[in-house]
């Protein structure tokens, strides 16, 4: 199966300059945990509800902080045309739970979550991904920022 597949659609961008107040009500009424930063129609970087918590408010920075000052700058994504297999194995070698998808233009196209595979018959490859994301520590561990 292919990314384009199961992948979420309509996906909404976060803006740099964006307060994390701005964006954490973006993502209450979005219902979502993540969501992809873009400048001037570029993808920079990645800003989670944890992101907010552990490197916004834990550090004492106010909600006026701006998106750039506690999102993940690397971003790491996938292609719209990939199998899916190889997805769920570069998220647990990277430990994430979530993808910005790119088409071959690399435009953002939607992004894909564990719980977008799981439900999408991939549910043995998801849980075999989650085990890996779930290890202690890695690239993305808000302690190593």
């Amino acid at each position: 199966m292919k990314v384009d597949n199961c992948m979420t659609r309509n996906v909404q961008v976060a803006n740099p300059e964006q307060s994390i107040r701005e964006v954490a009500q973006i993502m209450g009424k979005l219902d979502a945990g993540v969501m992809p930063v873009g400048d001037h129609d570029r993808l920079v970087g990645m800003i989670t509800d944890r992101d907010i918590a552990i490197r916004g408010v834990a550090l004492g920075k106010g909600p006026d902080t701006k998106v750039r000052d506690v999102m993940s700058p690397e971003v790491k994504y996938c292609f719209d045309d990939e199998d899916v297999e190889h997805v769920l194995e570069n998220m647990g070698d990277l430990q994430v739970r979530r993808l910005p998808v790119l088409n071959r233009d690399k435009r953002l196209v939607g992004i894909i979550s564990l719980g977008d595979l799981a439900t999408s018959g991939e549910a043995a490859e998801a849980g075999e991904a989650l085990s890996d994301i779930s290890k202690p520590g890695g690239e993305h561990s808000q302690t190593a920022h």
